[in-house]
């Protein structure tokens, strides 16, 4: 399994931004092949974590290239600052 966890700080509205990701992110996440889990989270003090858990490599890495379209379009002005961006296998797990 690989993962892609993504840290957005500055966030403007996190409520808003988590409703904009529940409806129109998760569903595009659920068509990447190979998809296991999406998660987002609220850290507080504007601080939102990703994470997108697939079975294999190329599925973790269409997960960013979606996020970062997605940010684009829909999300630019909740999320003005550019993500933190890790990736890798899956080493341990419960």
């Amino acid at each position: 399994m690989y993962a892609a966890v993504r840290r957005y700080g500055g966030v403007t509205d996190p409520a808003e931004a988590g409703r904009l990701v529940h409806e129109g992110f998760v569903p595009l996440m659920r068509e990447v092949p190979g998809f296991v889990a999406y998660y987002w989270l609220d850290a507080g003090d504007g601080v939102m974590v990703s994470t997108s858990v697939f079975q294999d490599r190329a599925g973790a890495e269409e997960s960013i290239a979606r996020a970062a379209d997605f940010v684009r379009e829909h999300l630019a002005a909740l999320l003005p600052n550019p993500p933190q961006v890790m990736a890798g296998e899956v080493v341990a797990f419960a």
